[in-house]
């Protein structure tokens, strides 16, 4: 084994920093699901600025010092409170306000999120195929896209609920079907891993494996 060590040393000295990297500094996450639809699809990869809001210690979630504060429609990696499951999601609602949900729109602090509907698709799920619905949703002068599956029954209203201290309310793009905030409540601060910033490669894996160039390097927003 010494023998090994020493003749291996700078290779092992790579691989030991390159985890420091992985677990400290940035990192990629693969999207296994359409929970992000239709912003992020099953088969993207997305690069994950590990420092946007912590510097933790490396594989743990201790947290040495704030480096940054999470902003309303940041997409953001974080471990479940339920069971520590990887996920990603949109923060929606910061420590202190006051949210709710009415037929699906959301309502922060008594300001009413604004919709326009950009188009009607047919998306695969579970339970077969179905009609989407695509919308602009601005919350707070932040515009992304949503996308609604009229056709589920899922959670469409809660609240008014005020978010914690240092706690964050999370949904998918995908609304109804996403196991988000209004399932597994609101996510500490210390469970965030770190902000997703862009697609790093892509490719179809429920089709045929082709890469999808035309979303290589694409930014979220």
């Amino acid at each position: 084994m010494k023998a090994f060590v020493r003749a291996n040393k700078g290779f092992l000295m790579f691989m030991l920093l390159f985890g420091v990297f992985r677990t400290a500094v940035a990192d990629w996450n693969p999207i296994p699901s359409g929970s992000m639809r239709p912003n992020l699809l099953e088969g993207d990869v997305v690069f994950v600025n590990r420092l946007a809001y912590n510097l933790k210690v490396p594989l743990t979630d201790v947290v040495i010092a704030r480096t940054g504060e999470p902003q309303r429609g940041d997409v953001v990696t974080f471990a479940s409170p339920q069971d520590g499951t990887r996920l990603i999601k949109r923060v929606l609602a910061l420590p202190g306000d006051r949210v709710e949900m009415r037929s699906e729109r959301l309502v922060i602090n008594g300001v009413e999120s604004q919709y326009s509907v950009e188009e009607l698709v047919r998306e695969s799920t579970p339970q077969g195929s179905m009609d989407a619905l695509r919308m602009d949703e601005v919350v707070d002068g932040r515009r992304h896209r949503i996308q609604v599956l009229p056709q589920r029954l899922v959670v469409r209203d809660f609240g008014p609920v005020t978010v914690p201290q240092d706690a964050y309310l999370m949904l998918g793009d995908n609304r109804d079907n996403s196991a988000d905030s209004r399932y597994i409540g609101f996510v500490p601060r210390h469970l965030l891993i770190g902000r997703a910033e862009r697609i790093l490669v892509s490719a179809d894996y429920q089709g045929n494996w082709m890469p999808r160039t035309e979303r290589f390097g694409m930014s979220l927003r």
